[in-house]
């Protein structure tokens, strides 16, 4: 699985040429929830792609676009296509069940 790290200049581009399954993930360094994130999600055999991560804290117009509320906070994207937020423990079988809720829901532009 790819993992890369995204910022307000280099999301949106990344996110739109992306091709397959985008998990995009916003998390904070002082967030312990996030930490615990940044170090299991990487090592799931999720259905997706890529891990695309961006720091809540320097990247202000991401979460306010986002409308990013907790942290963490993940989103799925296909194709450049934005299918909503990922409500789920840090457990794999919640999210990728999540994941498949998204993608069964209507698609929309990316924030």
């Amino acid at each position: 699985m790819q993992t890369v790290e995204l910022d307000d200049s280099s999301a949106d581009r990344y996110l739109l040429d992306a091709r397959g399954l985008t998990l995009l993930v916003f998390h904070s360094r002082t967030c312990p929830n996030c930490r615990i994130a940044r170090e299991r999600l990487p090592q799931m055999n999720l259905p997706i792609d890529r891990l695309a991560w961006v720091d809540a804290g320097q990247n202000g117009g991401l979460v306010q676009r986002y409308e990013v509320f907790h942290l963490p906070a993940m989103y799925v994207v296909r194709d450049g296509v934005f299918y909503g937020p990922v409500q789920a423990s840090l457990a794999h079988w919640d999210i990728s069940r999540q994941i498949a809720l998204a993608l069964d829901g209507y698609p929309a532009e990316l924030p």
